[in-house]
């Protein structure tokens, strides 16, 4: 059964730092690029990074550069997205996601590229 579980959201402080954790299961892991999108209550879900399968190309979203880094390790199947400096518009249900339709060197900010969901985690930010 393919499954991708999240774990790490929570409440924070404006400023403050959480880690989000994306396990998978179910699939042969370092051959698919994983995503990581959020949706906000009353907005459409927007892309907020990615990382490619062969680890070499990450692509943040313009709102979350220089604060959010995406990685991943493929000998324990899991990605991490560290947000730090968060911000009050940063609250949001985060998603990963995993394609395996993209190049190894590439990933894409396309939600409807990928496959598999995880559950999604909330993350909240207090001003």
């Amino acid at each position: 059964e393919v499954q991708l579980a999240q774990s790490g959201g929570g409440l924070v402080q404006a400023g403050g730092s959480l880690r989000l954790s994306c396990a998978a299961s179910g699939f042969t892991f370092d051959g698919y690029a994983i995503g990581w999108f959020r949706q906000a209550p009353g907005k459409e879900r927007e892309a907020v990074s990615c990382i490619s399968s062969n680890d070499r190309s990450k692509y943040p979203a313009d709102p979350v550069k220089g604060r959010f880094t995406i990685s991943r390790d493929n000998s324990k199947n899991t990605v991490f997205l560290q947000m730090n400096s968060l911000k009050p518009e940063d609250t949001a249900v985060y998603y990963c996601a995993a394609t395996n339709q993209e190049p190894y060197y590439f990933c894409s900010a396309y939600a409807r590229g990928y496959g598999y969901w995880g559950q999604g985690t909330q993350v909240t930010v207090s001003a």
